[in-house]
């Protein structure tokens, strides 16, 4: 069975290329609400440019929003896809947007990479970007929220599980928690190699390094006590876009193998992820798995509002 679901998963993700390139145009973000930032990351001895909403005043929470696999250096998706950062002006809710980490996975790598570089991801998003919201936009680094789509998906909840203690709420729309069942580790490998790296830099070469240690499905203990919030559609069709629904007038049948897999193979992994945290002790679970959904913004955006309500905003008030 699982074999059967890792195939699936690989052929899925293989297909973001595709996907990412050509689905739907988008424009830059325009008069977006905050203000971009230089963050100095020493962990990864670069600039990082980061987009934050911050309200009036000190000790607030804050919640940390990153980027799908191709997350661009000069902006993000959230920027260009949604309005997160103007919905949540009114939040009482510092809002940190980190731009770049595409094929990164937002975690620290075992080795620097020739074409993806430098990346220790999880240090900068639990250690120098917390000290950086804490000095200057009146973070009490006390109550905080990570949240992510698809590959971040996968890396907030890893987040979540590793940094327990720092992280409040989390959230996954459409991601991959199941990083070591067989098939999703070919996935996620194939995920980092299609962005130009090679995926034994990341955690070492499966199944030794850091991959067990990176599986959000075998830590999932470590949630005991946080509100947690998984997001995901079985793929088929959409109400946003009728493109994508067999039978349609307009059904785009290239548009539907580009979107549609990686949702489904979302979908499985989170539905397997969920029936794990089912077991655990305390944890305060939200699910929104839908019979339609594209892997794209329009669902992640409704699911970010409503994980707003029922995950983040309990968690910090």
């Amino acid at each position: 069975m699982l074999k059967s679901v890792g195939k699936r998963l690989l052929v899925a993700i293989v297909a973001t290329a595709t996907l990412a390139g050509t689905a739907v145009a988008v424009a830059p973000e325009a008069q977006a609400a905050g203000t971009t930032e230089t963050v100095y990351s020493q962990a990864m001895r670069k600039n990082i440019q980061v987009r934050i909403v911050s309200p009036a005043g000190n000790n607030k929470p804050t919640l940390y929003l990153l980027d799908g696999l191709r997350a661009p250096k000069s902006t993000s998706g959230w920027l260009q896809n949604t309005d997160v950062d103007d919905w949540m002006v009114a939040r009482n809710t510092n809002v940190v947007i980190p731009f770049g980490g595409g094929g990164s996975f937002y975690t620290d790598w075992e080795q620097r990479d020739p074409v993806l570089g430098l990346n220790k991801w999880e240090t900068f998003l639990t250690k120098e970007l917390p000290a950086y919201m804490r000095k200057n936009h009146g973070s009490d680094n006390r109550r905080n929220g990570v949240a992510g789509l698809s590959m971040s998906g996968t890396a907030a909840l890893n987040l979540a599980s590793r940094h327990p203690r720092f992280y409040d709420a989390v959230a996954s729309y459409s991601g991959y928690p199941t990083v070591t069942m067989p098939g999703f580790t070919q996935g996620i490998q194939a995920s980092v190699a299609e962005m130009g790296g090679n995926p034994n830099n990341m955690w070492g070469f499966y199944p030794a390094g850091e991959w067990f240690a990176n599986d959000p499905f075998l830590s999932a203990g470590n949630l005991a006590g946080k509100r947690v919030y998984v997001s995901s559609g079985t793929g088929v069709g959409s109400k946003y876009d009728s493109s994508l629904t067999p039978g349609s007038p307009n059904f785009n049948p290239t548009k539907f193998a580009q979107m549609v897999p990686l949702e489904v193979a979302a979908s499985t992994s989170s539905q397997l992820y969920i029936a794990r945290l089912a077991t655990v002790p305390g944890v305060r679970l939200t699910t929104h798995i839908t019979p339609d959904g594209a892997h794209w913004w329009d669902y992640w955006e409704d699911r970010f509002e409503e994980s707003w309500r029922t995950t983040f905003r309990p968690a910090f008030f």
